[in-house]
């Protein structure tokens, strides 16, 4: 019995063979797996660059607006609540990220995780949806510093003129070159290095803390005096009822993306078994207090049918005669969004980076500068490109596509957590220059399994012995009972490759559940006895697939598989079920335009991907072999894998 499974080489140019390029999967890089032509990125990062890093990320200029719009339409003074439980949700996806990070501690975050857990076609979607979000939401946060800077001097027209926006009547556009600059200005730091460009990012999440800071304290003491007039209102503290409460959760969600980009800087990180999962920790526990402190100190304030939808915080002051708390107000929104710009142009190179690296996008990309070990090229790419949207284009309606990119690596993120513990890859690729070793390894142990070959090596058998005649054996009757009772208790006994076969289908037919159940939920125009079945079979087949996931064990192989020590994900599967839920809940509800632009651009990457990524990939010519031989060939090969 051979080890040997190439299971990528065989009939590639048949269509069979073209599906199989879509669930081949990479391997968790190791001692072993060592990246020959390829320089590492520094490891400078410890837990204070990483909160600094998600803290910044997270924490935009929006919970500035945010407050006041949610307040009015959905939560009433129960905002804080909200902001509460969507910050429950989003620590589900955390678990999960910070289990992943620390196993597989390597550039490319979600896509990274998706191709090793998942394989490469939906590892390809993700990375390309990522890139469409980085852009997109570096372009976004660009656009808005610029109004946020003139109202610091005196209004819209009050920046210089090389500054300040301008409208081209031929072009019919209003550029923006105070946007381009700014992007610029971040990709240069980006490029000194991670480690300079991280304190420089954590210097301005300061400054963005200290104006939140001041808003808690300030309308602490203010509300204090006041009597809390917000709280003192007839309708109660749910005026929206519970429905309205979970609706402004479902809202404020978007405000905790963002801590996902500590999990891009994984191989940046020093120590990351033990600080992915502390830096990820404490920076949304950091944002979900000081979203929930603002909210109950504006709430309590001004009513909240009274607030102002564009500027509820600077609104609130000045009903108080703080008119001069604007100014701070303003400078924490600015500062917000610089960090937000830093902390969105800073994981695409990283993506980039991964997928080059990997064969799917070309290898300019994944190139490292010697002396800052940064993927420079990749870098000067993104910035050139966000400068350049945020320069010409108003990006504020294609906002809602930077949403996809992130809700679909939330998703991929747990359902690779329910594949890590239950059915973890047992196979490993190798470079098809190692097919000596690997040969040389299979025959070795089809010697091993020929020798405990009960007709070959009669002495160490316990069966019958075969070359005597059947009549003849005297307790023949007695073994031929003790057989099929063996038989029989194996046939009702849940072997290993049963166990990965149960747990494989059960959670693919999760994913279903979850679709199924949320689409039918979210959409009213479903006639009501289709949707009431929808609803009934995703619910079954949720409720069925957790009951199943519960039951039956998780692989051992779980406890080997990665990089160990560090963060387990806890509850599962429950936790990373729910998690699905969540996530699957919001992409539906993102609406039908996004869902329309966001195809276009998910079209165009499977294009790239069939022309382009899938023959060049690294695993074009990979050989697969069982997961538990890797060591010996390794020993055996003495090689460094590519």
């Amino acid at each position: 019995m051979g080890v040997l499974v190439d299971s990528q080489k065989e009939g590639f140019g048949s269509s069979w063979g073209g599906l199989k390029s879509l669930v081949r999967r990479k391997q968790v890089d190791s001692a072993h797996s060592k990246r020959s032509g390829h320089h590492q990125l520094a490891k400078e990062l410890t837990v204070p660059h990483l909160i600094a890093i998600g803290v910044g990320s997270t924490i935009g200029a929006g919970v500035y607006i945010l407050v006041g719009t949610v307040a009015r339409e959905h939560s009433g003074p129960a905002l804080a609540i909200s902001f509460l439980i969507a910050g429950i949700a989003a620590a589900l996806s955390a678990f999960c990220y910070a289990e992943l990070a620390s196993r597989c501690p390597s550039a490319g975050s979600a896509y990274h995780y998706s191709y090793i857990c998942v394989g490469e076609g939906v590892a390809w979607l993700i990375g390309w949806a990522l890139i469409l979000e980085y852009t997109i939401g570096g372009a976004a946060v660009a656009r808005g510093i610029s109004p946020n800077l003139a109202l610091l001097f005196g209004g819209e027209d009050s920046l210089p003129i090389f500054l300040s926006r301008q409208y081209i009547p031929g072009l019919d556009v209003v550029v923006d070159p105070c946007a381009a600059i700014l992007v610029f200005i971040v990709t240069g730091l980006l490029c000194v290095g991670i480690k300079e460009s991280t304190f420089a990012q954590g210097i301005v999440t300061t400054a963005n803390v200290c104006a939140m800071i001041f808003v808690i304290v300030a309308g602490g003491y203010l509300g204090y005096n006041t009597g809390w007039a917000g709280y003192k209102l007839p309708t109660g503290y749910f005026p929206f009822g519970v429905d309205g409460m979970l609706a402004g959760s479902a809202t404020v969600f978007f405000a905790y993306i963002g801590f996902d980009s500590v999990a891009s800087t994984a191989e940046e990180v020093k120590n990351p078994q033990r600080d992915l999962p502390l830096g990820i920790a404490t920076a949304l526990s950091i944002c979900c207090g000081l979203y929930m402190l603002v909210s109950i100190v504006i709430v309590g304030l001004v009513p909240y049918y009274a607030m102002d939808p564009d500027t509820p915080i600077s609104s609130a002051f000045a009903s108080h005669g703080m008119q001069w708390a604007a100014y701070i107000i303003t400078i924490g929104a600015v500062t917000a969004l610089c960090s937000t710009l830093m902390g969105s142009l800073l994981p695409q190179p990283r993506i980039l980076l991964a997928m080059a690296r990997d064969g799917l996008l070309p290898s300019f990309f994944s190139e490292v500068n010697k002396s800052s070990q940064v993927p420079i090229k990749s870098t000067l790419a993104t910035g050139l490109v966000a400068a350049t949207l945020s320069f010409f284009m108003d990006v504020s309606q294609l906002a809602g596509m930077v949403s996809v990119g992130t809700l679909l690596a939330f998703t991929m993120v747990a359902i690779s957590v329910l594949i890590l513990r239950y059915v973890p890859p047992d196979e490993v690729p190798f470079p098809s220059s190692l097919q000596e070793s690997i040969d040389s390894v299979t025959l070795r142990y089809s010697q091993r399994i020929s020798g405990k070959n009960p007709e070959t090596n009669p002495e160490t058998s316990t069966f019958v012995d075969s070359s005597q005649p059947l009549l003849g054996n005297k307790n023949v009757a007695v073994d031929c009972l003790i057989i099929e009772k063996q038989e029989a208790q194996a046939y009702w006994t849940l072997t290993e490759q049963n166990r990965r076969k149960i747990a494989g289908w059960t959670i693919m037919l999760l994913c279903v559940g979850a679709f199924g159940l949320t689409f039918a939920a979210s959409n009213v125009w479903i006639p009501s006895l289709i949707r009431l079945t929808c609803c009934g079979v995703g619910g079954v087949l949720l409720l069925s697939g957790l009951i199943v996931l519960t039951c039956i064990d998780q692989d051992d192989a779980r406890h080997n598989f990665g990089h160990t020590g560090g963060f387990i994900c806890p509850f599962v599967p429950l936790l990373p079920i729910v998690c699905i839920l969540i996530n699957v809940y919001l992409l539906i509800n993102l609406g039908a335009a996004t869902w329309a632009r966001v195809s276009v651009w998910l079209l165009i990457g499977v294009v790239v991907y069939v022309f382009y990524g899938r023959s060049h990939s690294s695993l074009l010519d990979a050989v697969y072999v069982p997961a538990a031989h890797a060591d010996e060939i390794y020993r055996s090969s003495g090689d460094s894998l590519a």
